[in-house]
């Protein structure tokens, strides 16, 4: 089984892509941190147990010899980019789907290093309709319950919207209860909707 965990939308400046959420949106955000060998950071906007990734290049040498770089590189600024399940079953995935799973890891601003595993990163990127797979590291805390105050209150991910082929995707997942909504079209993610107790915020993305 898997659970949502993130979706990832990419930006030119981290510090400027967070006053612009805040502003547009009123989401607070969280300084991330660089991620070793992609020439790439984040900004997060904690949503619970799922969270909003702002990911720009800071280090474009880097970047350019990292395949995760160059998709950051290449897409849309302020558009979503793709999206991450969570499972704690990440072998028993790769192994059904024949993927291979590589470590990963960042250092937060506070010194503590988070670290996780992923698979079918590299059949998502060019298939955005399509989740990558991330299994945190033993002790590592969930991004997403950082503690912040967003405008609205509590928020939380109802429904992310993709474009693509729903065949594919289901078979993908596997068992799942996500809340996600497909239609046809040139795989994409294309927006995210967030709830709250009285409230509806809708993130559209390039339809």
């Amino acid at each position: 089984m898997v659970e949502l965990d993130h979706v990832l939308f990419a930006v030119t400046d981290l510090d400027t892509a967070g006053r612009e959420f805040e502003a547009r949106h009123g989401l607070a955000s969280i300084a991330g941190g660089r991620h070793p060998g992609w020439g790439t950071a984040n900004r997060i906007v904690p949503l619970g147990d799922t969270y909003l990734e702002l990911i720009a290049v800071v280090d474009p040498d880097e970047a350019a010899g990292s395949a995760f770089g160059r998709w950051v590189v290449a897409a849309e600024e302020g558009r979503p980019l793709g999206w991450a399940v969570r499972t704690q079953q990440l072998h028993v995935i790769a192994g059904r789907l024949g993927l291979a799973v590589t470590a990963g890891s960042r250092r937060r601003e506070d010194g503590r290093v988070l670290r996780w595993r992923l698979a079918g990163m590299e059949q998502a990127m060019p298939d955005p309709a399509l989740p990558f797979f991330i299994e945190w590291g033993d002790g590592t805390p969930l991004p997403g319950r950082a503690d912040v105050e967003h405008r609205d209150g509590p928020l939380r991910i109802d429904e992310v919207r993709l474009a693509g082929g729903a065949d594919r995707l289901e078979n993908w997942l596997g068992a799942h209860h996500l809340p996600i909504t497909v239609r046809a079209g040139t795989p994409a993610v294309t927006g995210v909707v967030l709830a709250g107790a009285s409230v509806s915020i809708a993130i559209p993305g390039a339809d």
